[in-house]
């Protein structure tokens, strides 16, 4: 898991990224031009151009040539996957997560949530106590998801990794504040990935959220949906 690796306090050089602000968030970032250490792009598109005879049943071809192979247990986990309430009262956080994931132990993990049909898609939590007040003392969302790229590249199973984007999560007075990232991993364990992570400091703790979901089949929009929802429930529990 990455977390204890991304918990450290090392800041490796990295080369200058170039990004342009996205404009549907003032805080997010998207990254304009990944490239791989060998200078070789970064591809996880899927290019479709259909003719007129094949538009009527784009649907149908989509299904059978993507996921086919997949129908089964990605349809069912699809169909089944609902969200709940999970608070961790004595470490001081909360989140959704998927009602039908297993709770596992794993060393270094607070909390790990897999999913049944595929160990490699879970949701995991680590808490680590730290000197910081707050997140913005130890950098901005940019600074955050540089740390955490060198630290899923010092990983012996990582073959490529794509920082896809970076924002600080929009807060009202007194919420605490939170930097969300989203990055696409290459890895020896289980293939293409979509990660998702969130951070945040309170009570002299570092929280540190991870969602990885396979991208063999490509994450659909529903899917993509609800890990979203998870990312922007990781939370300190409101005081009520």
């Amino acid at each position: 898991m990455w977390a204890s690796s991304s918990c450290g306090l090392k800041i490796l050089p990295q080369k200058p990224l170039t990004f342009n602000q996205s404009s549907s968030s003032s805080s997010s970032h998207q990254l304009q031009s990944p490239c791989r250490p060998n200078g070789l792009p970064i591809q996880f598109q899927f290019q479709f151009q259909p003719t007129r005879r094949k538009l009527i049943n784009i649907s149908s071809i989509l299904l059978t040539t993507i996921v086919s192979p997949f129908a089964s247990s990605w349809a069912e986990t699809e169909e089944a996957v609902e969200l709940e309430r999970y608070t961790d009262v004595d470490e001081g956080f909360t989140l959704l997560r998927p009602k039908s994931w297993i709770k596992v132990e794993k060393a270094g993990a607070t909390l790990l949530f897999e999913d049944p049909s595929k160990g490699s898609n879970n949701v995991g939590v680590v808490v680590t106590p730290v000197r910081l007040t707050s997140l913005a003392e130890f950098g901005d969302p940019e600074f955050v998801s540089n740390k955490l790229i060198q630290a899923e590249k010092r990983k012996e199973s990582t073959k490529d990794v794509e920082i896809v984007s970076f924002r600080e999560r929009p807060r009202e007075k007194g919420d605490v504040q939170v930097y969300e990232f989203e990055y696409n991993l290459d890895s020896t364990r289980g293939g293409l990935k979509k990660i998702f992570s969130a951070a945040f400091v309170a009570s002299k703790k570092l929280y540190l959220l991870n969602i990885a979901h396979s991208q063999q089949p490509p994450l659909s929009n529903g899917k993509r949906m609800m890990l979203e929802k998870v990312l922007h429930s990781f939370d300190v529990p409101s005081s009520t």
